[in-house]
């Protein structure tokens, strides 16, 4: 019995830690890379076209989980929170459908399982996530807290005036008034359906089928492009012969009965 758990278990392990290196392996864009200032964290987790990356690889939930303990990064987020702009950038992406792409891969894309499957069976990721937990530095950061220039600064900001003028003339605001209008404009339907209908939006796995030829089984007839199949001859009907026409009958067009002789 135990063979055959270890038959079953080895070529995943194999196949879970390929998938990892061949990730490895990959450039990374800087453009997709998880930024470690707690101040432009708290803003893009505000943003829900790209708040989803940190869940969907475990190398991008790593630096987050990092800046997430830290207590910086809930003065952040409180920043953020009393700014009326940052809650209507906020409303515009969760309308936007850049936000459906974002997020549905992590229910339908295989791949996000594989990388946290990996992940679940490497040490490596789970000494650096108890590493941060256990960090002496970051507990003193926390116990000095109350302390800190940032919780000055946000008890400061919420006796501002200026900060309540900026809420009372926010729909007047044109990230408001875009949020308003979105809603009224047939282009932001058309494209929720052009993003629920792209194979692409549901994960790395399904781009295939959102590019021509579609990925065939082996075996298959292959689907030529449409630009190369012969273009369909035109059939034309022959002329219909003219029909003749009816000779005028006596009597105002009423036919003559049997018999009946003209006077």
């Amino acid at each position: 019995m135990k063979v055959k758990t270890l038959a079953l278990v080895l070529p995943l392990v194999f196949a879970t830690s390929a998938t990892m290196a061949a990730d490895e392996a990959k450039p990374v864009d800087p453009s997709q890379q998880i930024p470690g200032a707690p101040d432009e964290m708290a803003r893009m987790m505000m943003d829900f076209t790209k708040n989803a990356d940190v869940l969907k690889d475990p190398r991008k939930f790593v630096p987050f989980f990092m800046t997430a303990t830290e207590p910086s990064f809930y003065f952040a987020m409180a920043n953020q929170a009393l700014e009326p702009g940052q809650w209507a950038n906020t409303t515009n992406s969760l309308m936007s459908p850049a936000s459906y792409a974002a997020w549905m891969p992590l229910a339908t894309d295989p791949e996000v399982y594989t990388k946290w499957m990996a992940a679940g069976m490497d040490g490596n990721f789970y000494t650096a996530l108890l590493t941060q937990l256990t960090d002496p530095a970051k507990m003193m950061r926390w116990m000095m807290a109350p302390l800190d220039p940032k919780a000055f600064e946000l008890v400061l900001k919420t006796l501002n005036p200026q900060m309540y003028l900026n809420w009372a003339l926010s729909p007047t605001d044109p990230r408001w008034l875009q949020a308003g209008m979105t809603p009224m404009n047939p282009n932001a339907y058309m494209g929720w359906m052009g993003t629920t209908m792209n194979p692409a939006t549901y994960g790395n796995t399904w781009k295939g089928f959102a590019t021509y030829p579609y990925a065939t089984m082996p075996g298959a007839m292959p689907m030529p492009s449409p630009a190369m199949m012969p273009a369909m001859p035109t059939m034309q009907m022959p002329a219909m012969p003219a029909m003749p026409v009816m000779p005028a009958m006596p009597y105002g067009g009423m036919p003559m009965p049997y018999g009946a002789m003209p006077r």
